[in-house]
């Protein structure tokens, strides 16, 4: 048997409700990327199992919140022990999955496991306050405390991080959980759920519901009234709707949703700096991450060296099964969104665009597209506006700041925004008028468990990681005492 084999065949795919594997009535197909092959079939959750699951974390809401604090801080600690010991296998999962190279999927689970260290150390720091009233007859008590039950939603492009960031702190904080994984990720989920669970989380805390019916399932639990707490990450389209139906039992909501991250490269930046920092902005994860640069802005005097040195970058990119050694550029998630991305390039194409390098599908099976440079995008080119979510880099040429922090907040969007410039006092400016959650300055990576990831504008509400993280699950309490 192989080892690929032997990695899958040991993932649960069944429902995880109240510490229990359960069978559903049905099961669907986990597609490998790279081969367009059926890897394994998991649980397809009905309403009812969504129901069932919610049930089983209302039923210890009351029981885990009384949990002290270092005893979950310690479930937290030796989760994050269990992943890095296991780091090797639930990598190789990942990839199968998801597609990206092993290397890179070492990366997430090394990144995801960091989100359990963070917050079983910020889970013995939740703090409160005293008061006297400003009159001296009263006194003030402020606690915080478990906001209750909580829905997380999580996407398929980073399926292990993506939820550790949100069980570490529901977890750190004393709330119950059912979370739903992206459809064509849900083994990581599914695997880390076994983790915790060894790790000594206890039964009805995380439930794991795995569905193709997102909608059918969540939205009667986020309608039921006793979850209290809605977290989701993925495109704003579906947030919107999300926020709609969490209106109606104004749930406690933190989204983070879609982004079209500009990266702005002026004449003063250290071009091989510059380059390299695009090079991890654009093509983390292949492109697929709600970060990745979409809009390239170049200061016209360095943009034609600046365009060769990425070009020449791009084009030495292998492309292949996640895998295989030496790969640096695995599949897209599946066919629909391939097909996306080669639209999204024709359609700049057709208003002017040149092609650098790649442009087009990669032969062979699975679901591959070229490592690709556009130059001379123009602003009406749908990627522009859209999520390319894949493996392009465009590029456009700007004259002054002025202009330059104009296109780059000429968004609906405001996730994240890349700076490079050795001017101290343009990159301040510049970080002041981008309109985003979260500015790269000289780099090209931002996300940290130790900083508050998130956005502005239509790219979401609420912070993740950071010392702020659990805030988004916490209730403030206010008790006045009469001290007469």
């Amino acid at each position: 048997m192989s080892r690929e084999r032997e990695v899958v065949e040991a993932c649960p795919t069944e429902l995880f409700i109240g510490g229990k594997w359960v069978a559903a009535g049905k099961t669907f197909a986990v597609e490998d990327p790279a081969t367009g092959t059926t890897l394994c079939d998991v649980a397809d959750a009905s309403p009812a199992d969504g129901k069932a699951a919610l049930d089983a974390a209302v039923a210890v809401q009351a029981e885990w919140a009384a949990t002290p604090p270092r005893e979950r801080g310690e479930i937290l600690r030796r989760t994050y022990e269990l992943m890095t010991e296991q780091a090797d296998d639930l990598a190789l999962l990942m990839t199968l999955e998801m597609g990206k190279p092993v290397a890179e999927s070492k990366g997430e689970i090394a990144y995801a496991a960091d989100f359990f260290r963070w917050f079983a150390e910020e889970a013995v720091r939740i703090d409160g306050g005293y008061q006297i009233a400003p009159n001296g007859a009263s006194r003030f008590l402020v606690m915080r405390q478990p906001v209750g039950p909580c829905l997380l939603i999580t996407p398929w492009n980073f399926p292990a991080a993506m939820g550790a960031r949100k069980i570490g702190p529901a977890v750190a904080a004393g709330c119950t959980m059912v979370i739903k994984p992206a459809s064509q990720t849900p083994l990581s989920m599914l695997k880390l759920a076994e983790l915790m669970t060894e790790a000594g989380l206890p039964a009805g805390v995380l439930n794991v519901v795995t569905t193709q019916d997102a909608g059918g399932v969540m939205e009667p639990l986020i309608r039921d009234g006793r979850a209290r707490k809605l977290s989701f990450t993925g495109s704003t389209q579906v947030g919107r709707k999300l926020l709609e139906q969490a209106s109606g039992q104004v749930l406690r909501t933190s989204m983070e949703l879609g982004g079209n991250a500009p990266l702005l490269v002026f004449e003063d930046a250290d071009l091989d700096k510059a380059v390299g920092g695009a090079m991890l902005a654009k093509m983390r994860n292949g492109g697929e991450a709600c970060t990745a640069a979409n809009r390239i802005y170049v200061q016209s005097s360095v943009m034609e060296p600046f365009a060769a040195k990425l070009t020449e970058r791009m084009a030495a990119l292998k492309v292949g099964r996640g895998t295989e050694a030496g790969v640096d550029v695995g599949p897209l998630i599946d066919g629909k969104q391939r097909d996306k991305v080669a639209d999204l390039v024709a359609d700049a194409i057709a208003r002017g665009a040149r092609t650098l390098t790649g442009g087009a599908v990669a032969a062979g099976n699975g679901y591959f597209y070229q490592p690709t440079v556009l130059a001379d995008v123009p602003e009406t080119a749908r990627l522009q506006k859209e999520e390319i979510f894949g493996p392009v880099a465009p590029l456009t040429a700007f004259e002054t700041e002025d202009d330059a922090v104009r296109m780059a907040n000429d968004t609906e969007f405001g996730l994240v925004s890349y700076v490079f410039t050795k001017d101290l006092g343009r990159a301040l400016r510049v970080s002041e008028r981008l309109e985003a959650g979260m500015i790269g300055l000289n780099q090209g990576i931002v996300s940290n468990p130790a900083a508050p990831f998130g956005g502005v504008k239509q790219s979401g509400l609420g912070r993740e990681g950071g010392t702020v993280g659990i805030d988004e699950y916490l209730e403030v309490k206010y008790v006045a005492v009469n001290v007469d």
